[in-house]
């Protein structure tokens, strides 16, 4: 009987978390990660699974931002830094014992067809437009893959990554050096 009323008192709370949920006006956006010096918004529709750091098997003859590739959850995914695919640098960076217990690797959506997961050296967690005091369209010669730019009320700028997009460059799809 004790049994049947925590259920009954159970499914009540999750119904009513659940009618607020629906109500609530509040709806997260982006996932926020940093990577490098940099943070990043990644649109949760474009967003796919993440997971903990795998060190990726190496790939020769492959730009330096291509890490390699690596089975996560019986897949095989390349594996792309993206601190070093976004700003360009000529090699990646070593990543230490304390940056490797908090990488992740973000997985592209299945939707968007490409194999792929970035390495983020953070997440922060879920931003909705309601986090940002200030927005700043893409500029003309930023690349198509970049979204606009925020900033939060503690004057940090975040970047809007459009991954779908991001998923379709030459650039991105080209990994061989």
């Amino acid at each position: 009987m004790a049994n049947r009323d925590a259920l009954r008192a159970f499914q009540s709370r999750l119904a009513s978390r659940l009618q607020a949920a629906r109500t609530s006006d509040v709806s997260a956006s982006w996932l926020a990660v940093e990577a490098g010096e940099a943070k990043y918004l990644f649109p949760l529709g474009h967003a796919g699974e993440i997971f903990p750091w795998v060190a990726p098997q190496s790939v020769p003859y492959t730009e330096p931002w291509f890490l390699g590739v690596a089975n996560l959850r019986g897949g095989l995914f390349g594996v792309v830094q993206l601190s070093t695919f976004a700003t360009g640098a000529a090699a990646a960076p070593v990543l230490n014992e304390s940056t490797r217990a908090q990488s992740r690797l973000v997985a592209l959506n299945e939707m968007l067809e490409v194999n792929c997961a970035l390495l983020i050296d953070r997440l922060v967690g879920l931003r909705g437009v309601d986090a940002f005091v200030a927005s700043e369209a893409p500029q003309e010669a930023s690349p198509p893959w970049l979204g606009h730019s925020y900033t939060d009320a503690a004057g940090g700028r975040w970047q809007e990554i459009n991954l779908q997009a991001l998923s379709q460059q030459p650039q991105f799809l080209s990994i061989g050096a």
